[in-house]
């Protein structure tokens, strides 16, 4: 992506030297990867990082932007379109995940969580469950990462939008807050109404299925570019979620 973005615009201008002249790039490709990955990690000030590495801030951002475009083509994480690798169980479970961010000039209204009493950007992240060998931990990987929606935006909502497409047969599950859609959900208890034992049982198994799809957003959220107030501009938020998802599966996938 990032290479076709500079060959067009090189085929817009004229070239006056031959590529490779100019001033030589100050850090090497390996200290500009450790500069990412530090900045998705830590998620201090471009200025704190900049002073680490002997770059001033404009160096930073351009490395930071570069980078993670690149590791978008690398780690190719879809935004609806789910493939079940023959190391994966054959099941998919659905979840939003939220992440505060500035207060917006202007339509303030749309980005603000009730849920969380701030404003935000949502984004659903569909995860499966590798199979595992005897003594084995049980690892989580992310499959695909919607593109965000504004925080009023409900659950479903974002789902419905993402036009989500698994193999047929794979059952896909959700929490409560997928009711209406065709996701496997919590049986909710009906109004003056109790739940049967047999409900109750079914929704304490699939409490117990989904909560990898937790596991995996919270370790996704080890990475604190995803998890403090994000500072930076929201167009590039789903391309940083992508990368963070591929951060985890080579991590922990």
């Amino acid at each position: 992506m990032w290479l076709a973005r500079k060959a067009k615009q090189s085929a817009n201008r004229p070239r006056q030297r031959k590529p490779g002249a100019g001033r030589k790039a100050k850090l090497r490709l390996a200290d500009r990867l450790l500069l990412t990955r530090l900045y998705y990690r830590a998620y201090i000030t471009q200025e704190f990082v900049g002073f680490l590495f002997g770059v001033d801030k404009g160096t930073v951002s351009r490395k930071v932007q570069e980078l993670s475009l690149c590791m978008t083509g690398v780690f190719r994480i879809p935004e609806n379109k789910v493939r079940i690798d023959p190391g994966d169980l054959e099941a998919v479970f659905v979840d939003a995940t939220e992440q505060p961010v500035n207060r917006p000039t202007r339509g303030q209204r749309r980005s603000y969580s009730g849920k969380k009493k701030r404003h935000t950007v949502k984004h659903h992240v569909v995860v499966t469950r590798a199979r595992k060998g005897p003594g084995e931990k049980q690892k989580v990987r992310i499959k695909a990462v919607s593109k965000g929606a504004k925080g009023r935006v409900r659950d479903k909502k974002v789902y419905d939008r993402s036009r989500l497409q698994v193999p047929e047969g794979v059952p896909k599950s959700g929490d409560s807050g997928y009711q209406g859609s065709h996701l496997r959900v919590p049986k909710k208890k009906p109004r003056k109404g109790q739940l049967s034992d047999e409900q109750r049982h079914a929704n304490r198994r699939l409490a117990k299925e989904r909560i990898v799809a937790e596991h995996g957003i919270g370790k996704m959220k080890i990475w604190r570019i995803a998890s403090d107030r994000y500072r930076n501009p929201l167009r590039r938020h789903t391309v940083m979620m992508k990368n963070v998802a591929g951060l985890h599966n080579r991590v922990y996938g």
